[in-house]
């Protein structure tokens, strides 16, 4: 009687490789609070200086005007993402493009998110049958003029009441402009999702609100705390003529805002107590930073590369700059003038 034995291909298994330890969020946490005790002494001295004070002063006064407003957007966004069907969006738009665009920038206005989740919303939109023009017009105003930003704009700017219509018609003229410029020029080789969006079978809609509202959360906070931090190092260290030379020209004070809008990467529910901080910006490019902020930025960019391909981002994003910043300027003028 003669037995068989299994035989495997190739060389025995070695040991499996250990990985490297890579410490997570609560452990630099721990060593940052840790080397705050330790070096207690020279930073009571060093937080006594009077433009340190100045610094902590605007970046405590942002961080805690914004924080409500994220946590309500990401909690919203997090609702959106679990229990709304992408489906239902694609029964509501006409075929005609020159009718859905509009009709998909109104749903986006109400339904309060931020950019980073209109970036895989919109894609479960196409994968869901919807017009890429429609969706992507979706996508830049979902973030830039839903209930939660607006009504932050209005607490950001209590004296300028104007700003929440000024923001509401510049973010609604650009997401439909886009998206009927890219109805006209847009071809289906620019735009191929590498991750189709699809839902993990099994799983509840509760964990996907809490891994959905934990991680949006994370993100937005983070990118919250760089632009507070950026806002008050440029008021404490920038000298105020500067400044003021900069506020006087309208055509340089929108030139910079509209490219500190793109690098600060700010979250839409945020921008806005970001925006007001500059006092001496002219309240034209004051809309052109909440109109250019919610539509492109360097994270966006990332993840639209991400998402749809870097053929589509190198396309898309100047494309959204220009309208943003030329629509933000037109309607800022036409509210408030030169001033």
């Amino acid at each position: 009687m003669t037995t068989s034995r299994t035989r495997t291909d190739g060389p025995p298994a070695g040991p499996e490789p250990k990985q490297r330890y890579r410490p997570g969020s609560l452990e630099l946490f721990g060593g940052i609070l840790l080397l705050a005790i330790l070096l207690r002494g020279p930073l009571e001295s060093l937080l006594g200086q009077p433009a340190l004070q100045s610094w902590a002063t605007v970046f405590i006064a942002i961080c805690v005007q914004a924080t409500p407003f994220l946590v309500l957007g990401v909690v919203v966004s997090g609702a959106i993402a679990a229990f709304v069907p992408a489906a239902w969006l694609s029964t509501l738009l006409p075929d005609r493009p020159v009718l859905a665009v509009p009709v998909a920038t109104a749903c986006g206005a109400a339904l309060p998110g931020c950019e980073c989740g209109s970036v895989p919303i919109s894609n479960r939109l196409i994968d869901r049958g919807v017009r890429p023009s429609a969706s992507l017009a979706f996508m830049l105003s979902a973030p830039a003029i839903n209930p939660i930003v607006l009504v932050a704009t209005a607490v950001a700017f209590t004296g300028y009441p104007s700003m929440v219509w000024a923001r509401l018609v510049s973010g609604l003229l650009t997401a439909v402009i886009v998206g009927w410029i890219w109805e006209r020029i847009g071809r289906p080789e620019w735009m191929r999702p590498k991750n189709p969006a699809r839902t993990e079978p099994g799983q509840s809609g509760w964990r996907v609100f809490l891994s959905t509202v934990l991680g949006d959360f994370t993100q937005a906070a983070g990118f919250l705390v760089i632009g507070a931090a950026a806002a008050a190092t440029f008021k404490t260290i920038v000298p105020a003529h500067v400044m003021a030379g900069i506020g006087a020209s309208l055509p340089l004070s929108i030139l910079l805002i509209a490219g500190l809008a793109f690098i600060l990467a700010l979250c839409s529910e945020a921008d806005a107590f970001v925006a007001a901080s500059f006092s001496t910006i002219p309240m034209v490019g004051k809309l052109v930073f909440l109109t250019v902020g919610p539509a492109v930025d360097v994270k966006l960019f990332a993840m639209q590369a991400g998402v749809f391909g870097r053929r589509f981002a190198v396309r898309f994003a100047p494309l959204t700059f220009g309208v943003a910043v030329v629509v933000g300027t037109v309607v800022g003028l036409l509210f408030w003038g030169w001033q």
